[in-house]
């Protein structure tokens, strides 16, 4: 078993991240055992609880993991993508779907851990979901032709629902017994919509 000596603080705990983000990947988070990822890191599921303060912390920092991926995972589909803000929209959106779809199990502990409302989310976790939906923001402003600003960003956590709804739904099999066959589509069409509309109302 190791010793927390071993180990720096920044080094011990990208350790405990490493090896609870692999044995998410692999077993999901149904499945997952914080003691199991401490002992492949060759320490005490104790020094988990030290390293991040709690379970969910730990959790958190897991899925904060994710998020950074998902993001890189975007940027790379929009570095591909036709420079039209159609297609980026697209591009982005199928994405999201091609995200989930390669990392199951790590995509999906993103919302089955219930996080505690009471617990203050850290800083650099929390630059983690912002990396996402700043993505997401940008794009979107861009294809509006508009800069920051909160109605936008609200705009954007709506479209985030939407397409998020019709992944969750297609990877789950129940976009299956709905029969139908291109959910990401769906979602592409719903997105196109919305914003044409948007822009339809919005003055010239």
């Amino acid at each position: 078993m190791g010793r927390r000596s071993d180990h720096t603080p920044d080094e011990l705990r990208e350790l405990l991240i490493s090896s609870g983000h692999a044995l998410m990947a692999e077993r999901g988070f149904a499945k997952f055992s914080a003691r199991e990822a401490a002992r492949r890191a060759g320490y005490s599921v104790g020094t988990i609880y030290n390293v991040f303060g709690s379970l969910d912390g730990y959790l958190i920092a897991l899925n904060s993991r994710t998020f950074w991926q998902w993001a890189t995972w975007l940027e790379a589909a929009l570095e591909r993508a036709p420079a039209d803000p159609s297609g980026r929209t697209e591009a982005l959106v199928r994405a999201y779907f091609g995200f989930a779809e390669a990392n199951r199990n790590i995509w999906m502990a993103i919302y089955d851990h219930r996080i505690d409302r009471s617990i203050a989310i850290p800083p650099e976790d929390e630059a983690a979901r912002e990396a996402l939906t700043g993505i997401v923001d940008r794009e979107v402003a861009a294809t509006l032709g508009v800069g920051h600003h909160p109605d936008t960003q609200r705009l954007v956590r709506s479209l985030i629902a939407t397409v998020h709804g019709h992944c969750a739904l297609w990877l789950t099999g129940s976009y299956a017994l709905m029969r139908e066959e291109d959910p990401a589509g769906q979602a592409v069409a719903r997105v196109h919509e919305v914003l044409q509309s948007h822009n339809a109302l919005v003055p010239g």
